[in-house]
């Protein structure tokens, strides 16, 4: 089985401390497979009427907004952290779960800040979801759930490789929009808004839980109906963990210990760790 980005860099650099090969050899190396996964994001991404990533993103938005002002779309991207954190604190009661609730499905600003966050200007975690298919792909994996789904990227990889997919998120807007690109391209996929519908029972092999920890009122009943969700035999994909960052009210978990034990309480095994780029880890069902 071909080696997972992670583990491939990792090996290659202790290579460069064996002195076999050169830092400078690393860092093009490092360049060469990252640019290979992006690749990979981008053919997912990026619709045919367009050449670039950022600038297909931002089309999407002025199409899906109806703003036609597309510079216009982006200073609200650009803007969209900070208005995240300006709605946060003039909405949200952090132990009142109702007013997280409401935050997710009303924010204005999170559509635009996640789109923004796709185009890989600032960060590249998001290629994550690639790491994720290949591992999906590696263990024959046919059924997916995007827990979480956000505006639909993953979706987007996921079902345009094939997998049968469901999004599901507490955000009925971003719900919305994800179905509305996903049909965009005539991809198929259910959705499953977290409010009103529970997760069937069973059904997945395969599920996502990207950067969504540490924004759970309870991430332990989290855990519970995604172990719930899986096929035995299935994995769970996801960072559980978060650092402080001021700029982020909203990720109000920081001690996730009482996840990881109910985790364990559960029957979860860990099979795999990203321990190079993204820090994500692999659960199993058995």
């Amino acid at each position: 089985m071909e080696k997972l980005l992670p583990e491939h860099l990792k090996d290659f650099w202790q290579t460069v401390e064996h002195h076999e090969h050169s830092v400078e050899d690393y860092t093009r190396e490092y360049d060469r497979a990252l640019a290979e996964y992006r690749q990979t994001w981008e053919r997912a991404l990026i619709l045919p009427t367009h050449d670039r990533l950022r600038e297909s993103l931002l089309a999407e938005l002025s199409r899906y907004t109806q703003c036609p002002d597309v510079a216009e779309v982006r200073r609200r991207c650009e803007q969209a952290v900070t208005d995240l954190k300006h709605e946060w604190g003039d909405r949200v009661q952090s132990e009142d779960r109702r007013s997280i609730e409401q935050f997710y499905d009303e924010s204005p600003a999170m559509l635009h800040e996640l789109m923004w966050w796709h185009t890989l200007g600032d960060d590249l975690s998001p290629l994550a979801y690639v790491l994720a298919l290949r591992f999906a792909q590696q263990h024959g994996c046919k059924s997916y759930l995007d827990f979480g789904a956000g505006v639909g990227a993953g979706g987007l990889l996921f079902a345009g490789h094939g997998l049968q997919t469901t999004l599901a998120d507490i955000s009925s807007p971003l719900l919305r929009f994800s179905a509305w690109r996903l049909g965009l391209r005539k991809l198929p996929a259910q959705y499953i808004d977290l409010k009103s519908c529970h997760l069937p029972s069973q059904c997945f092999d395969f599920i996502t839980a990207m950067d969504v920890f540490e924004h759970l009122s309870d991430p332990v009943e989290a855990v519970e109906k995604l172990w719930n969700a899986l096929k035995p035999g299935g994995f769970l994909y996801g960072r559980i963990s978060a650092e402080a960052d001021e700029d982020r009210p909203q990720h109000i978990v920081h001690d996730f210990e009482p996840t990881f034990e109910r985790m364990r309480a559960l029957g979860f095994v860990e099979v795999w760790r990203d321990e190079w780029l993204w820090g994500h880890q692999v659960f199993r069902k058995p």
